[in-house]
């Protein structure tokens, strides 16, 4: 399967100063995210960049390190969550304007907001889909294992906005706290009962190169993806040190003729800076969805 996904940043400044190219090691790495569970709902669109900031947007601020911004903002009611103890998350995004809760959104990939959250040391990993109440109040169970800084993100777009919009605030997480380093980088992750995720290719600064990652299990290539949130594989991508936030989704869709259902999902990269970042593919195999994480290297060339 050669179907396209380019990661940009969230404003075209930040995009067009793409001068880096990745670094992948030979080793194994894994993440720590939640059991794999089902998903049942969430059949959207798919084959569309994520621009990710909304028809304001006047800066370069990579999405993600904003509580307001494009005219909205993020109210998290649940400052703090106990590790290791299962908490309902709640929040709101309110209008800016008026102060009222936003209460209309368009479907982005099958859902009308999709929740991030991740540790600061980008360890901890969690792709949530909260639930709107009447009142424009969101909410969702997460349990989070580590203490610790975290940060969570609101990926939405609002009704008749063109473009989406990414927000971002922190959270804490109580308990005994010890720092983790970020995983190093490795071209191979686990994702738990046999699972693993093989990544290969390494993009050129300002050339678009394609980025292949594999499933296999118990090293076998598996053949049947199945569609999660309308895709075969979705990517998010958080820039260690400030956590500046990507998210993007495969161009074709499941059904369309030509986008096979495995074992290799395609991608097609270009980061925001040089730095390090942590990549995160969602995957859904026989009912579960499963995390790979990698960590990888950009450096300025010369």
């Amino acid at each position: 399967m050669r179907t396209g996904l380019r990661i940009t940043a969230y404003t075209a400044a930040v995009a067009a100063a793409f001068t880096a190219a990745y670094g992948v090691g030979t080793s194994v790495d894994s993440v720590s995210t939640p059991a794999a569970h089902s998903e049942k709902s969430g059949h959207g669109e798919s084959g569309h960049e994520d621009s990710g900031a909304g028809t304001r947007t006047t800066t370069s601020t990579p999405a993600g390190l904003q509580t307001a911004s494009d005219g909205y903002a993020l109210d998290l009611r649940t400052r703090r969550t106990e590790a290791g103890k299962r908490t309902g998350l709640r929040f709101t995004i309110t209008e800016e304007s008026s102060g009222a809760p936003l209460k209309s959104y368009a479907k982005e990939h099958g859902k009308e907001l999709h929740l991030i959250v991740a540790s600061r040391d980008l360890t901890t990993y969690r792709h949530l889909h909260p639930v709107r109440a009447a009142d424009g109040t969101w909410s969702v169970p997460a349990t989070l294992p580590k203490a610790g800084d975290h940060r969570v993100f609101a990926d939405f777009r609002p009704a008749g906005a063109e473009k989406k919009v990414t927000l971002g605030t922190d959270l804490a997480v109580t308990g005994a706290y010890a720092p983790a380093d970020l995983p190093p980088a490795r071209a191979t992750a686990k994702a738990g009962d046999g699972y693993e995720v093989r990544l290969t290719g390494t993009p050129a600064p300002g050339k678009p190169r394609e980025l292949a990652l594999r499933v296999l299990r118990d090293g076998k290539p598996v053949t049947d993806l199945q569609p999660y949130l309308g895709a075969y594989g979705h990517l998010v991508a958080l820039r260690a040190g400030d956590l500046a936030y990507l998210h993007v989704h495969p161009n074709g869709e499941p059904g369309d003729g030509s986008t096979e259902p495995g074992p290799a999902v395609s991608f097609t990269t270009t980061a925001p800076s040089a730095g390090t970042y942590r990549l995160f593919l969602d995957f859904r195999h026989e009912g579960k969805v499963r995390t790979a994480a990698f960590t990888v290297h950009t450096a300025h060339t010369h």
